[in-house]
């Protein structure tokens, strides 16, 4: 491979934002230790399964970059990504993100049946003309309602496994819906002026800093009996509940400090939190599973 092909492939890699990839795979991967029957899926249908799920986040996410390129490039922090930069023609992405669609539903309509196919392309088209298009310019609740396609693995996993989506897939879905609009706003304080110049309504550039730092609290209280579902449901044991509750006062403390500073950092410091937080209980949940 030449130099010039080596990083052609990069850029379109780059294209897919690979590093929210292995969110979307984790937080797939505990359903598959759900089954009605108590065992783990088979690892070969396992690694299919996140296959498909990547090419439906990677199509998103490319169709998310290639009507963003304006925006992305006034922000700091999106501004060298392949599009804005000129590293990959704006047609050519569209192309890619379209063709990536198109597989992705074909993989998961095989691999998974249909309900699974059905998940994956409704993902795409809700993070594409729903948040993209829709949402995203015009609501400072953007990341509320946009969190659902963020949010859509486990239930794409437990309809591939199952046919359908059950309490399983529901309660991961739920989890990593409510995590997200703490997550994202934390970016969204420290990277206030970057939205504002893009001419992003976030919610710090709307209704100032003080109410959202009050309104990620708000989220980091309410995931607590969102993250002990599992557990009351009987999908998950007593490790991943001690582990819990110690992940959820560790995130709770992290958002009062935000309330607290009122600085760049705290808020820096609550997104790496809320990074290691969400980790934290999915990966409780693989040790639970696997201690079954």
């Amino acid at each position: 491979m030449s130099a010039l092909t080596a990083e052609t492939v990069r850029n379109y890699i780059d294209l897919t934002k690979p590093r929210l990839l292995p969110l979307v795979l984790f937080s797939g991967l505990p359903v598959m230790g759900m089954t009605a029957s108590g065992d783990w899926a088979p690892v070969s249908m396992m690694v299919w399964i996140l296959i498909g799920i990547s090419l439906a986040a990677a199509s998103a996410n490319t169709l998310n970059a290639y009507l963003e390129i304006d925006k992305d490039s006034l922000m700091e922090r999106t501004r060298l990504r392949p599009l804005p930069d000129g590293r990959i023609a704006p047609r050519n992405a569209l192309i890619f993100g379209v063709v990536l669609a198109v597989l992705s539903t074909i993989f998961l309509y095989a691999v998974g049946g249909p309900v699974a196919s059905a998940l994956g392309a409704a993902s795409i088209l809700f993070y594409v003309f729903v948040y993209t298009v829709w949402v995203k310019p015009r609501s400072s609740w953007n990341v509320v309602i946009g969190g659902a396609a963020g949010a859509v693995s486990p239930l794409i996993a437990d309809a591939a496994l199952n046919g359908s989506v059950g309490p399983a897939g529901l309660t991961l879905f739920a989890l990593v819906f409510f995590w997200q609009p703490p997550h994202v706003w934390a970016i969204a304080l420290y990277r206030k002026s970057d939205y504002e110049a893009a001419g992003i309504p976030m919610l710090p550039n709307v209704v100032g800093d003080g109410p959202t730092r009050w309104w990620m609290l708000v989220c980091t209280v309410f995931l607590v009996p969102v993250t002990l579902a599992p557990v009351v449901l009987g999908l998950i044991g007593n490790v991943y509940l001690v582990i819990s509750v110690f992940a959820n006062a560790w995130f709770i403390w992290a958002s009062i400090q935000v309330i607290r500073k009122k600085t760049h950092e705290s808020a820096r410091a609550m997104f790496r939190v809320s990074l290691g937080y969400l980790f934290t209980l999915l990966g409780a949940m693989l040790i639970d599973l696997a201690l079954v």
